[in-house]
């Protein structure tokens, strides 16, 4: 399958959601990792990602505007020894967790479910980013929107080609309730800098409905980490 490129995927489609890209850059020496989300509701748009020891967490741009913060607040990306998790929600606790007691991914999910934000539902995204480039995704959601059955997709690739991703969201599109993603993630074109690349995909996100992009870049030689912020209320940040 012809990967595409991340204007054909996400241009036009006004709300994917939160996703998870990961992948190889094209040079095949750097692994890379995508995390965005976005937001239709005021509560859901007041947020930015700030920089933890460990990755990235979700706070208020506003505190004052904060109305509910169930299922918005937490951890992305913890990066774990020379594994970096990243998910749309706190089941990124749950696997490191499981990690440190000697789990792992798969067994990790098989503890939790979709979202319980009802008729919506929204599915659990999540993706493990290994040492050798190798990586993991992950859908949980309702079975045609039925919530009495959890539908738990598993998409592991044990070798990552260079200049091609994976990408994975929780909604094929806009609607009421907003229908989940259907499918296999769907690879695509990973292009330029860490920098270019961050930008193409915040360039192709709907301009209304967009919050914050984490992008990251690891050496699998030196395991040298960058990485890019962008959110939509702040000037990006570069940090080391």
């Amino acid at each position: 399958m012809k990967a595409m490129t991340i204007a054909e995927q996400l241009g036009g489609n006004p709300y994917p959601g939160r996703g998870i890209l990961l992948g190889r850059d094209e040079g095949g020496a750097g692994a890379v990792l995508v995390y965005f989300i976005m937001g239709r509701s005021e509560n859901s748009r007041n947020r930015v990602f700030v920089a933890t020891e460990d990755g990235i967490r979700t706070e208020a741009h506003d505190p004052s505007k904060m109305t509910d913060p169930r299922l918005i607040i937490y951890h992305p990306v913890r990066i774990f020894g020379d594994t970096i998790i990243v998910t749309n929600g706190d089941q990124t606790d749950t696997i490191r967790d499981h990690l440190q007691n000697g789990g792992d991914f798969r067994s990790a999910l098989l503890t939790r479910t979709f979202e319980p934000d009802g008729p919506i539902y929204t599915p659990r995204i999540s993706g493990l980013l290994r040492p050798d480039g190798s990586y993991n995704l992950s859908i949980l959601k309702t079975l045609g929107g039925d919530p009495a059955c959890c539908c738990r997709q598993f998409f592991e690739y044990d070798a990552a080609l260079p200049g091609v991703g994976h990408l994975i969201h929780t909604y094929k599109g806009d609607g009421d309730p907003v229908p989940s993603f259907e499918g296999e993630p769907v690879a695509v074109n990973v292009k330029g800098s860490l920098e270019e690349f961050a930008q193409n995909v915040w360039q192709a996100l709907d301009k209304d409905n967009r919050v914050s992009l984490f992008a990251l870049r690891k050496d699998l030689e030196t395991g040298t980490v960058e990485t890019r912020i962008i959110n939509k209320f702040t000037s990006g940040e570069v940090m080391s």
